[in-house]
């Protein structure tokens, strides 16, 4: 029952995104007349090689009127940017309720082993599509975005990714690439699938939750603020290399 309900919020959400696409558009278009007035206000000026009151009037209004057209265009693709986190929030919780009521299967082939620059590409990928973060002047990105920590108390959700410290087969310790299945309060640990095993189904409890930070959810706009686009990943070959500095560009 829970699918359908998300598939139905999913469908609703599509059409409101669809009209906020379309809002952007309009906004755009109406906002250009004025654009082209700047413009052609400037080239006056230039001709005339003077800055007259009238002139310096005209463009104080015309700024004027092209800042709330801006801020207007903002509005309307950050709410567009909600909605589509809302769906992937939803597209992942619908997702992990599947995997609860047992809906895969388990009979599927492993996973087909694949190069380490195959894996960082994948990675490199996913980190690209991850929602993007747009502050207003002197906002700060929040936690777990970008190369922002999150805060010591917090605990990851079941479905989220992170770099698990994990006992291994033979004893030792290794980093591993993991989703959260669920977390103990009672003995501070997590229980994780290593999601970058091929052909095992390694599920794993980690050591302690100081082990295992979970990724980045959110990037930032690299324009407003581009020192977020640095952060920690996982290297696909877990007995070479920890963790490292990944950028996205």
């Amino acid at each position: 029952m829970a699918l359908v309900s998300a598939d139905s919020r999913i469908a609703e959400l599509l059409t409101e995104l669809h009209q906020l696409i379309k809002q952007t558009q309009e906004e755009r278009s109406r906002s250009e007349h004025n654009l082209v007035n700047i413009q052609k206000t400037h080239e006056r000026m230039q001709t005339e090689n003077k800055i007259s009151p009238y002139y310096r009037t005209k463009l104080r209004g015309l700024y004027t009127t092209a800042k709330a057209d801006a801020e207007a265009e903002c509005n309307i693709l950050r709410k567009a940017l909600d909605k589509i986190a809302e769906i992937k929030s939803l597209l992942e919780e619908r997702r992990i309720a599947a995997k609860i009521a047992g809906l895969y299967n388990d009979s599927e082939p492993p996973r087909k082993t694949m190069r380490r620059g195959v894996l960082m590409t994948l990675l490199q990928q996913s980190a690209m599509t991850l929602p993007l973060w747009i502050g207003k002047p002197g906002d700060k990105p929040p936690p777990l975005c970008g190369a922002i920590p999150a805060s010591g108390d917090y605990v990851a959700k079941p479905g989220d990714k992170v770099a698990a410290r994990v006992k291994a087969v033979d004893g030792d310790e290794q980093w591993i690439l993991a989703e959260v299945v669920s977390y103990s309060h009672a003995t501070n640990k997590y229980e994780v699938d290593d999601i970058d095993e091929e052909g095992k189904d390694l599920r794993m409890t980690t050591r302690s939750c100081l082990r295992t930070p979970p990724m980045q959810m959110v990037i930032p706009l690299p324009s407003t603020w581009p020192r977020g686009m640095w952060w920690l990943v996982k290297s696909p070959r877990k007995s070479e290399v920890g963790l490292q500095t990944c950028h996205l560009s």
